[in-house]
């Protein structure tokens, strides 16, 4: 699914950027922005597994709010100069792009017929 393999490429460039100085340095906005990207990561995987459109779609809300927080979060890095702006500018495009694409899947899914993969019919 191509909004979780943005989210898994953002967790991932997060992931390296935190190890660098400064930023490493700043262990409880490292632990958060890491939390968060995998967050949005998770609940994409996690409400696609469950296999009913409502409960996907609630997942992706919250992986599009934790996508939010990745953004807020980046601003702190930001001004705390941990990255550079053309590092966050980076960053911050990704995390909008995926945004973008979630609010899309999440429009797609409410208009869909389909409600989920668990009322399939089984032969």
């Amino acid at each position: 699914m191509e909004v979780w393999q943005l989210a898994r490429e953002l967790a991932l460039d997060i992931f390296n950027e935190t190890l660098t100085l400064p930023f490493a340095k700043d262990f409880e906005l490292v632990e958060q922005i890491r939390r968060s990207s995998g967050s949005a990561m998770d609940n994409i995987a996690e409400g696609f597994e469950r296999g009913g459109k409502k409960e996907f779609i609630q997942f992706l809300g919250i992986a599009k709010g934790s996508a939010g927080e990745v953004r807020s979060q980046l601003y702190r890095a930001l001004d705390r100069k941990h990255v550079t702006q053309e590092k966050f500018d980076f960053l911050f495009n990704k995390v909008i792009i995926l945004s973008k694409k979630l609010s899309s899947l999440i429009t797609y899914l409410k208009n869909s017929e389909f409600k989920g993969f668990k009322f399939k019919e089984q032969p």
